[in-house]
């Protein structure tokens, strides 16, 4: 694929803006719409203020705000839809239909597997992420933009929790160990979407090949999504709590990667615009 042949060879912080400026043929720094075009004329004067990395900084607090008031709209919504058991009505259900197949053997496996999108293992996972990436590009972005989405996720699950308070299966509905803190959302779907998604993300910018691309997707929605079913097959989460965590996890994703996309932008118009 050609990439800007005409352009004169890029060092430093250039050379990062030119190898993340692309997901496959997609250009990021390129907006079709007018909203996109505003933003990024936006983030560009606040780039030129703060500096790159504070603007990316800026964009996700501001994010994080939005995202707790989606958190907030969404147990909202959740309330008033399950008050008549409503979407709450696939609950016992489908939390029935997952007991009539556990067995001993695929309840320990489960249970083992459900541990990686847990709070234990996932935050060292987005780490190890975090350090392998920043020392083989020699940049900040994914701190920024893996960090952020753990850090998002987060927020959103304890206002999520703490909102709802909504009670999980009952302990003759679930597979040990048990566990008490509140159902909504599932923390470990939306944790495990948002930040699987921007291991993606960040290993999409350097993937030049259409198949290791495709690969990359899929492991990341395949975790994602099996992650939150572990959680309705254990008995741990309802299956709106999941369903609501998914939503939340590939919503806070959509406003990282914008985030990102716009300091991208921004930082390129930088280097493009005369000085002098």
């Amino acid at each position: 694929m050609q990439r800007d042949r005409d352009e004169p060879k890029a060092t430093g912080s250039d050379a990062e803006v030119a190898g993340e400026r692309h997901v496959g043929a997609k250009d990021l720094t390129s907006w079709s719409t007018r909203a996109g075009r505003v933003g990024a004329a936006l983030v560009h004067r606040v780039s030129d203020l703060l500096g790159p990395h504070a603007a990316l900084v800026l964009i996700l607090a501001v994010g994080a705000a939005v995202a707790a008031l989606a958190t907030l709209a969404a147990a909202w919504v959740y309330d008033a839809v399950t008050e008549p058991d409503g979407v709450a009505g696939l609950d016992r259900p489908v939390l029935a239909a997952f007991e009539a197949v556990r067995s001993p053997w695929l309840d320990a496996a489960v249970t083992w597997y459900t541990n990686l999108g847990g709070p234990i293992v996932m935050p060292v996972i987005a780490v190890l992420a975090i350090v392998i990436l920043s020392l083989r590009r020699r940049n900040w972005a994914p701190v920024l933009i893996i960090g952020g989405a753990g850090a998002g996720s987060l927020l959103m699950t304890i206002v999520g929790k703490g909102l709802v308070a909504r009670v999980r299966p009952g302990f003759d509905h679930a597979v040990p160990p048990f566990e008490r803190s509140p159902s909504f959302p599932s923390g470990h779907a939306l944790n495990a979407t948002a930040i699987a998604g921007a291991i993606a993300y960040m290993l999409l910018l350097r993937q030049s090949k259409r198949v290791i691309r495709a690969a990359t997707i899929t492991v990341a929605v395949v975790f994602a999504a099996s992650i939150g079913i572990s959680r309705i097959y254990l008995g741990h989460h309802w299956f709106t709590d999941v369903l609501v965590a998914w939503v939340l996890g590939v919503g806070w994703l959509a406003v990282v990667i914008t985030a990102h996309r716009l300091s991208l932008t921004a930082r390129r118009r930088q280097q493009t615009t005369p000085t002098g």
